[in-house]
C-alpha cells in the first residue's frame, strides 16, 4: 500500500475505492474478535458489530465524497478558498451573502467529513499551511533537510529513541523508509523552532500527517501550522506549560458542562489529566481509531483548538452513566480507554461534541487560559525549585560521606 519515496513524495494507494469489510461466516456467527486494516493501514481489532459500524461509516464517506465532487463541479475546484465575510469588508450585499453561504456550507461539510482523496488538498489550503509555505523559498524544506543532516542534539537523540515506538507494526511507518521520512520531518522542525525542539507526542502527530499528505514537505508544513497557528503556544515546550494550562481549562469546562461526572470523579480523586494529557498532546492519534481521529482533525484544522475541548468533553458525556457507577480510578480509566479505542463512528462522537456540549468561543477559552496561567507557572516554578533542592542534597551527600571517612 505504501510505495517508495520519490523526490520526497510518498506514493500511496488511492483511497477513492473504499473497501467493504467482510468478516468470515464463522466470525459472524460466533461474534468473534476480528482483525482488519483500516484505510490508513492500521490493524484494528473489533467484533462483528464494530465491522458493521465501520461499513456504515464508509458508506457515508462515499456519499459525502459525491457531495464534495458535486460542489467542485458546480462552484469550481477551489470553491472553499473564496474569501469569507469579515468585519469592514466593502462587498456588495449579494457577494457578502454568497461568501457567508459558502462559509456556512463549508463548515457543515467539514463537520460531516472531508473525503480521504481530497483531504490533503483541503487541509493544506484551509489550515494556512499553503500560505505559510509561500512566505519562504520553494527549496526551504530541502535546504533545511540538507543543512541539519548529521547534526546531533538532545532533540534528535529523543527522536531516534521514539521512532521504533511510533505505531509499531504499521506496514509503512514501521519500516526503514517510514522511519527515515518521519525522522526527517521531526528533525527539520526541531531546528526550525528551537523553543519546541521535539516533544514526545509529536512523533504520533507527524506520523499520521505523513500518511495523509502527499509529500514529506507538505506533512512538515502541516506540522508547522499546527504548532505555530492552530494550537496554543507553549503546548510542546520543555516544561509543557501550555499543555498544563489546557488541562486546567478542560477541567473547568468539564465541571461546567458535565457537573455530575466532574463531581463524581473529584470524589474518586480522579485527575482528568491522567487521560486527557495524552489526548491533547497526541491530538487523539493514540486513542481514537485513525479514521475517527482524522475526522476530528478535519474540524481542528478549520475551526481551531476549541475542537479539542469539544471532543474531549464529548467522550466523557457519552459515558456519563457508566462513569457515575464507578468506584475506583482504574475503572474510570478502563471505561475511557475502551470507549476511545472502539469509537469507530466519528459521526456519533462529533454529534455529541457539537450538538450536546454547550457552545463556547475561542475568546472564552482564551480568557480561561489567562485565568489559569499564573497558577500553572507558579506550580512549575515550585517544581523546578524542588528538583534543584534535591540535586543540591544529592551533591552534598558524597562530600558528607568523605568527611565521615576522613574523621
Amino acid at each position: 500500500m505504501y510505495g517508495a519515496r520519490h523526490k520526497r513524495e510518498l506514493s500511496f494507494e488511492s483511497l477513492a475505492q473504499i473497501p467493504i469489510l467482510r468478516p468470515s461466516i464463522h466470525a459472524r456467527r460466533a461474534n468473534l474478535t476480528v482483525k482488519f486494516q483500516d484505510l490508513y493501514g492500521f490493524t484494528v481489532e473489533g467484533n462483528v458489530d464494530d465491522v458493521n459500524v465501520l461499513n456504515e461509516v464508509r458508506e457515508k464517506v462515499r456519499q459525502q465524497g459525491r457531495v464534495w465532487w458535486s460542489m467542485e463541479a458546480n462552484k469550481g475546484a477551489n470553491w472553499y478558498l473564496h474569501k469569507s465575510v469579515s468585519e469592514g469588508q466593502s462587498l456588495k450585499a449579494s457577494l457578502k451573502f454568497s461568501a457567508l453561504a459558502n462559509a456556512i456550507t463549508l463548515k457543515r461539510l467539514i463537520r460531516k467529513g472531508i473525503p480521504p482523496v481530497l483531504r490533503p488538498k483541503v487541509w493544506f489550503s484551509l489550515s494556512g499551511a499553503a500560505k505559510k509555505k509561500s512566505t519562504v523559498p520553494d527549496s526551504y524544506y530541502n535546504d533545511l533537510t540538507i543543512a541539519v543532516e548529521g547534526k546531533v542534539t538532545p532533540a534528535t537523540r529523543q527522536i531516534d529513541h521514539d521512532l521504533p515506538r511510533t505505531f509499531p507494526g504499521h506496514p509503512w511507518l514501521d519500516t526503514p523508509e517510514g522511519h527515515a521520512a518521519l525522522r526527517r520531518v521531526l528533525v527539520v522542525y526541531s531546528f526550525r523552532d528551537s523553543d519546541v525542539g521535539y516533544c514526545q507526542g509529536l512523533n504520533y502527530v507527524a506520523a499520521l500527517l505523513l500518511l495523509v499528505m502527499k509529500t514529506e514537505e507538505d506533512a512538515f508544513w502541516m506540522l508547522a501550522v499546527l504548532l505555530e497557528n492552530v494550537l496554543v503556544n507553549d503546548c510542546y515546550t520543555n516544561n509543557l506549560s501550555g499543555c498544563h494550562v489546557e488541562q486546567r481549562v478542560f477541567k473547568d469546562f468539564l465541571a461546567k458542562m458535565c457537573p455530575r461526572v466532574a463531581a463524581h470523579l473529584e470524589a474518586l480523586e480522579f485527575d482528568v489529566s491522567l487521560v486527557a494529557t495524552e489526548w491533547f498532546l497526541c491530538l487523539f492519534s493514540k486513542s481514537l481509531p485513525s479514521e475517527t481521529t482524522l475526522r476530528v482533525w478535519d474540524v481542528l484544522f478549520y475551526e481551531g483548538a476549541k475542537v479539542m475541548f469539544h471532543v474531549a468533553l464529548a467522550i466523557f458525556k457519552m459515558k456519563e452513566q457508566e462513569l457515575l457507577l464507578t468506584h475506583h480510578v482504574g475503572d474510570v480509566i478502563n471505561i475511557l480507554q475502551k470507549t476511545t479505542h472502539h469509537l469507530f463512528d466519528p459521526d456519533e462522537l462529533l454529534t455529541v461534541a457539537f450538538d450536546q456540549i454547550g457552545s463556547f468561543t475561542t475568546n472564552t477559552i482564551s480568557k480561561q487560559r489567562k485565568k489559569q496561567e499564573p497558577a500553572v507557572m507558579k506550580e512549575l516554578d515550585q517544581r523546578v525549585q524542588r528538583l534543584n533542592s534535591l540535586k543540591l542534597e544529592e551533591n552534598n551527600i558524597p562530600s558528607q560521606n568523605a568527611e565521615c571517612h576522613s574523621t
